[in-house]
């Protein structure tokens, strides 16, 4: 009788760990565009990802210009930035998306997707910004989010590589090899 035991523990081992859900992806995330229309992130297979918290009246808000020269730069190499407004820092973003978005248009020239307003900590945290920010759910790390202009940086196979901070440009060195693919 040990024996069966052992024998049915193990099986029931074996496949307990064969059969582990494998970690989200950002392609598990379906979230709203800044018009209100769905946006399936699965539609970025193959592409890196930036993922970036953003804000209007922070003072880090210059760096839309890098992003967007960053991403007139790559977007033909098969990366694209991903722009999340929101208002958790200072009330930074009070507009609403709208308001958001010809303001990003208007005064910075922006053409990379920007998403509509979210929350990116607290109880009303998005679900995607969950994902990025811990690591029982993107399966590799924990990237709190500390200020607006935060930047996650996503493989072309939907996995989350990096988290980096607000005071790192865009266009930093750190930033674009990794888009070369030279780190």
């Amino acid at each position: 009788m040990k024996t069966n035991t052992i024998i049915l523990i193990g099986i029931f081992s074996f496949f307990g760990f064969a059969f582990k859900p494998a970690a989200k992806t950002l392609y598990d995330f379906k979230v709203k565009d800044i018009e209100g229309k769905e946006f399936d992130m699965a539609q970025l297979k193959g592409k890196k990802v930036m993922v970036v918290n953003t804000a209007s009246e922070c003072g880090f808000t210059p760096q839309y210009k890098e992003l967007q020269e960053l991403y007139i730069k790559y977007k033909d190499k098969n990366f694209v930035i991903i722009g999340f407004p929101a208002n958790n820092f200072g009330g930074q973003e009070p507009g609403s998306d709208p308001e958001i978005k010809t303001f990003c248009t208007k005064n910075y020239g922006v053409t990379f997707p920007m998403m509509s307003k979210i929350s990116v900590k607290g109880d009303d945290m998005a679900p995607l910004y969950k994902w990025l920010q811990n690591k029982s759910e993107n399966g590799v790390e924990d990237g709190s989010v500390r200020w607006n202009f935060h930047k996650f940086l996503i493989d072309e196979k939907g996995q989350w590589v990096r988290s980096v901070g607000s005071r790192t440009k865009p266009d930093s060195e750190e930033i674009t090899n990794w888009i070369e693919g030279e780190i």
